[in-house]
């Protein structure tokens, strides 16, 4: 039977997972050489002789991972990967299909499978409410609308770009390597190269006061407080150099708990998930070549994939937002008539929570609460 984490009503409220987990025993590692072989390795080993799916946005990471993928496929003579995108009609900031089309174009790939999305990817839509009596709450709250996706790619590999933002985005070390390239003028940034050279006790209690004044209106003070201390405690514990740091990200407990939880969802569909982004080697390789890390973003793109992508993806700025394509108009329509039962009003306050589900931009922290009250409005039984 499958064992889900069953998150504590702290982290409900958060919709996080604070802490660490053990460094596991270091195994031998491989002769991987550069990031980009490492990385092709590893999709690869997910492969295993199985048709190839990637969960394709448009964004930086599904883009660099469909090019990865495409380029082993030709390499070996197998088929093509499939790109996978989810459309969301109506959502305008979900919006990524001029990027998705240039992609598709440089890769030139044939096949590729649009699905347009309404109220079914909502986080109480009919999928969901389904999902959550049969699994009851899962972390993330997203795990409960994966089902479509996944039954209609029984049999594949799928590969996703899970990762790509903690690994090449903001590490411990990047502040220095800015002031280091004469990038960093007086001010602000030497300000954080600094800060990021603090002990953890004290570079814990100066993110903790920055992260206290977050508008999480939603939380009561105690929980707001207590939530941006759990994350600097995590923080400080962030090895300075970039390459330990990127074997601190495999130790984060939400990580290792979404990944996890993903792969228990897949498998009762026969889909074998691999996030080649996370991957061990790909890791290992890319602390090897930079042990300091990249400037920024978009120097770490084109470092490791700027063969395979046009520079516009590799350099592009701006970022989708899906909050509203999983918080829809079922979230409203709960919200309306929800009576404030089903979380905890020590740690949540009832009316800023209501306000956040009614907001034109209902923010992503609030669905493992929006999934509790539904679950305690319909008198489910928690699962176990």
């Amino acid at each position: 039977m499958t064992s889900f984490y069953r998150p504590t009503a702290f982290e409900v409220a958060a919709c996080w997972l604070p802490g660490l987990v053990p460094d596991p025993v270091p195994t031998t590692p491989r002769e991987v050489g550069r990031p980009l072989e490492a990385i092709k390795s590893s999709v690869r080993r997910a492969s295993g002789g199985r048709p190839v799916a990637v969960t394709f946005s448009g964004g930086r990471d599904s883009s660099a991972v469909l090019a990865v993928a495409t380029a082993v496929a030709r390499e070996d003579g197998n088929p093509d990967p499939v790109p996978v995108t989810f459309r969301y009609p109506g959502v305008a900031e979900a919006d990524e299909s001029a990027w998705q089309e240039s992609v598709v174009r440089h890769l030139g790939l044939s096949t590729w499978r649009r699905i347009d999305v309404g109220g079914e990817n909502d986080l109480l839509g009919d999928a969901a409410r389904e999902s959550l009596v049969r699994r009851g709450l899962l972390f993330p709250a997203t795990m409960h609308v994966k089902d479509a996706m996944l039954r209609e790619l029984r049999g594949h590999v799928v590969l996703t770009g899970e990762g790509g933002d903690e690994v090449l985005g903001d590490r411990r070390s990047r502040a220095l390597q800015r002031v280091a390239r004469g990038r960093g003028r007086a001010g602000t940034p030497r300000r954080a190269a600094l800060d990021s050279l603090l002990p953890a006790r004290r570079w814990r209690e100066r993110t903790a006061a920055a992260r206290s004044t977050a508008a999480l209106t939603w939380l009561g003070r105690e929980t707001t407080a207590r939530l941006a201390d759990e994350i600097a405690r995590d923080a400080a514990a962030e090895p300075l150099s970039y390459a330990r740091g990127l074997r601190w990200l495999r130790r984060r407990r939400a990580s290792r708990v979404f990944l996890d939880t993903f792969g228990q969802v897949a498998a009762d569909h026969d889909v074998v998930l691999a996030h080649p982004l996370l991957d061990d080697d790909f890791l290992g390789a890319l602390g090897a070549a930079h042990p300091w890390g990249f400037p920024d973003r978009t120097a770490g793109m084109r470092a490791v994939f700027g063969t395979l992508l046009p520079d516009a993806v590799c350099a592009r700025s701006d970022k989708a937002s899906f909050n509203r394509a999983y918080l829809g108009s079922a979230t409203r329509d709960f919200a309306r008539r929800w009576g404030g039962d089903g979380v905890d009003a020590a740690l949540v306050d009832v009316d800023g929570l209501r306000a956040a589900w009614l907001s034109g931009f209902p923010p992503g922290p609030t669905s493992l609460l929006l999934q509790q009250a539904w679950l305690a409005s319909v008198g489910a039984e928690p699962v176990r």
